[in-house]
């Protein structure tokens, strides 16, 4: 299941982020591998807002399709 599939509340774990720039620069702002986040929006046609612990970051919906997820 990949990032742009969860749905507003589901708490999941990222298991894979294929490309290595995408990875990279993900690294940055928290989300790696193994993280478990909360998927805080989901909004029409836009972008995906995670959460971890206080803060939030938005993700384009492309970006989001090469997020592997798992939900727990």
């Amino acid at each position: 299941m990949t990032l742009d599939r969860a749905n507003r509340g589901q708490k999941i774990e990222i298991v894979s982020i294929s490309d290595s720039n995408i990875r990279a620069q993900a690294i940055r702002l928290g989300i790696f591998e193994g993280c478990r986040l909360t998927c805080a929006e989901k909004l029409p046609a836009g972008p995906i807002i995670v959460q971890s612990h206080m803060q939030e970051i938005a993700i384009g919906r492309n970006l989001a399709k090469r997020i592997g997820i798992n939900v727990i």
